[in-house]
């Protein structure tokens, strides 16, 4: 095979995006030849290629290698499981699954490790977090102390959740902006900080949009080596805030504008603590900015498709393997669990526990959507 054969699953903003990007050429050594969208009028642009209304028509067709797919969340379990079983390479859009027990599910269909399964966290790619990530694993940091991220940048409107009847519902979304926006940020987090053993959360329900779901998040997270963290979201705030600050034992880096800097300690803080005859001294500083490389801030969807090709036709690494989706869903999990009992939740998360609560709010929901058609600018979705 030469060239893989593409099919996208679902033509909102999402799948729409990535179908173009692949007719135009983006994506080397690929076809787009299916779609598929329950909507008809979501399928009419599409002269020229094999359109169906049925996932699993479009899986079953031997029209295509691999599919794309870019449906409400609660689908990419079921459509994934189904696309893996047929034997096809699978490029899910975040998250992999709306909860921890539905990862597991839909990673244990993943038994042929000659498929490409991989997940859209396009993020990765974004040229400061990279950066980023090499200067924390190089240890330039020594031991991490603290982590703080506050982003609220991801302001939506009413007329936003208003755009789809499945949108902001425990039903159609399975949470809020843990489950829509901030997948990604919690993969960085994780990515980049480690995971936490114990968080704690209060999670907002339709605290400033006529919504079901979480619209305002503040968690604290304990790590293992009894480091500490913060993490804070929300879809209300404008102009909002999107900073990433850690602390070590050699000082203090700052994500923050698509820049880094880096207060350095000449000495590890823990050695002068312990050496310095001075009752007030403070270690010397450096403040360094770090250079970020040029590239699309925000990362970029085409490399992450493109990983996928290359992945499937020569072997190479993917950006992100979708067994390591799982854990951005555990995170908003623990976090909504947390809020919802008042309790601290010890990770790894009890994914039946938490598959539970949420059915039980699926059944006792009394919440009525009204849907009303929005405008769309796509580009004002990003960080």
């Amino acid at each position: 095979m030469d060239k893989v054969r593409l099919g996208v699953i679902g033509l909102g903003n999402m799948g729409t995006a990535h179908s173009q990007a692949i007719r135009e050429g983006k994506v080397s050594r690929s076809e787009l030849t299916a779609v598929c969208d329950v909507l008809p009028k979501a399928l009419e642009p599409y002269e020229g290629v094999k359109k169906f209304a049925d996932s699993g028509e479009l899986i079953r067709s031997g029209e295509v290698d691999a599919v794309i797919i870019a449906t409400p969340h609660y689908d990419h379990t079921t459509i994934g499981i189904d696309a893996l079983e047929q034997g096809l390479h699978v490029l899910t859009e975040k998250p992999i699954s709306v909860h921890k027990a539905d990862c597991e599910r839909l990673l244990a269909a993943h038994k042929n490790r000659e498929q490409v399964f991989a997940v859209m966290f396009q993020l990765r790619t974004d040229p400061a977090f990279k950066k980023l990530k090499e200067v924390i694993d190089r240890g330039e940091l020594g031991a991490i102390q603290r982590t703080n991220w506050i982003i609220t940048t991801w302001f939506r409107s009413d007329a936003y959740y208003a755009s789809g009847g499945w949108r902001a519902t425990w039903r159609g979304e399975g949470g809020g902006v843990l489950l829509n926006q901030s997948p990604h940020t919690l993969d960085l987090f994780q990515w980049i900080c480690g995971m936490p053993t114990r968080v704690y959360a209060k999670c907002d329900l339709g605290r400033h949009h006529n919504i079901e779901v979480e619209d305002d998040v503040h968690a604290l997270l304990e790590y293992e080596n009894g480091a500490r963290g913060v993490f804070i979201t929300g879809t209300s705030e404008a102009p909002g805030t999107n900073r990433l600050e850690i602390i070590g034992d050699r000082g203090r880096i700052v994500l923050e504008d698509g820049k880094i800097t880096f207060n350095r300690s000449e000495t590890p803080i823990a050695e002068f603590s312990r050496t310095t005859r001075n009752s007030f001294g403070t270690p010397g500083i450096w403040n360094i900015d770090i250079p970020v490389p040029n590239g699309p801030r925000g990362g970029n969807h085409v490399e992450v498709c493109q990983r996928f090709i290359d992945a499937i036709l020569d072997g190479t690494p993917l950006v992100a393997e979708a067994e390591e989706g799982i854990h951005s869903v555990e995170l908003a999990n623990a976090m909504l669990y947390s809020s919802f009992t008042g309790e601290t939740v010890n990770l790894p998360l009890d994914g039946a526990a938490y598959e539970a609560k949420l059915k039980e709010l699926i059944a006792n929901s009394r919440f009525e959507k009204k849907v009303v058609e929005a405008e769309v600018d796509f580009e004002a979705s990003k960080m």
